[in-house]
């Protein structure tokens, strides 16, 4: 597993339902990720569902305060926005961070609240997936720092061009959640990596290897989004996960774990779940933190779980 990278969602959402907004906090977060040898910082997006500071204003912060760590969006919900504003967002984003930006994307969770975030913005909640794909095309034609005109089911435009370019020729690399037949045939045909959530490592396995087959003419990279919470006490980890999860979905956890990676236990247990999904082809993992503390959080996975990862890589 030479290849396997670990990364850090910033506890946006959390530091929100708390009524704590102070984002510099979260700067310094990010900055030490990558003091203590993490791979990849990264922010998630849901202006009205799950509130919290926006992403991409979040990571041009980070891309300042940072030097080696990639950046990342998990995930970014594109149907929401026009992709001409969202192209010159992330090309600038691309460019601040010196070309270590990688765009996580999603179509948008079919649950009412996620329905209801949509509706509030005036856009059709069952076109989003052809929103999102339309977006892709249009961001990728707009990277290139030519003009561009188009035409298509859901934008037209003409002669439009954007600076500065991204960064990299082509953009930033974009990864798609999601599972399923429709969702993995999006993945092949557009994406440059996939970043799920299934709850079985197995479920995974299956699925990348679908990828794998459908996109065969070029690379896609498996990652995966997976919540840990971390206690010697695998009961008491459990009781936290489930006050965390719930605080955070305003959903059961019982829900949220048929749909999603979610762990708790201690950190040799999460080393070796984590390791079961790195061994169903999994190279980059973005770790989301349930836990009060989110400093002390991150300074406990870094000492306790990293090192075990660590050795797998090298194994």
């Amino acid at each position: 597993m030479a290849k396997l990278e670990v990364g850090y969602l910033l506890p946006t959402r959390d530091q929100s339902v708390l009524d704590e907004h102070d984002l510099r906090r979260l700067v310094v977060q990010a900055r030490r990720a990558e003091e203590l040898g993490l791979d990849s910082v990264w922010a998630g997006d849901s202006p009205v569902t799950r509130p919290r500071a926006d992403p991409l204003l979040l990571l041009a912060a980070v891309a300042q305060a940072t030097e080696r760590v990639t950046l990342g969006t998990a995930v970014l919900l594109p149907a929401l926005r026009h992709p001409i504003l969202l192209a010159h967002q992330l090309a600038t984003l691309d460019r601040l961070s010196d070309g270590r930006l990688i765009a996580g994307m999603g179509g948008g969770f079919p649950n009412p609240a996620t329905r209801a975030q949509f509706t509030s913005i005036g856009l059709d909640f069952a076109r989003r997936t052809g929103r999102l794909a339309e977006s892709i095309d249009v961001m990728r034609k707009l990277w290139s720092g030519e003009a561009v005109s188009w035409r298509g089911e859901h934008f037209a435009f003409e002669d439009v061009r954007i600076a500065p370019p991204p960064s990299r020729p082509g953009g930033p690399p974009i990864w798609l959640a999601g599972s399923g037949a429709p969702a993995l045939r999006r993945v092949a045909a557009l994406a440059d990596g996939w970043l799920p959530y299934p709850p079985e490592w197995t479920t995974y396995a299956e699925e990348r290897q679908l990828i794998e087959q459908a996109s065969a003419a070029r690379p896609v990279t498996p990652a995966l989004y997976a919540t840990l919470c971390l206690d010697p006490d695998p009961e008491k980890a459990r009781r936290r996960l489930r006050t965390s999860v719930e605080r955070y979905y305003n959903t059961p956890l019982d829900t949220i774990a048929r749909i999603q990676a979610l762990f708790a236990g201690t950190a040799l247990q999460a080393a070796d779940w984590l390791t079961s999904y790195a061994a169903a082809g999994a190279r980059h993992l973005v770790i989301r933190l349930a836990t009060d503390d989110h400093d002390t959080g991150l300074e406990e996975f870094a000492d306790q779980v990293l090192p075990l990862l660590r050795e797998e890589r090298h194994r």
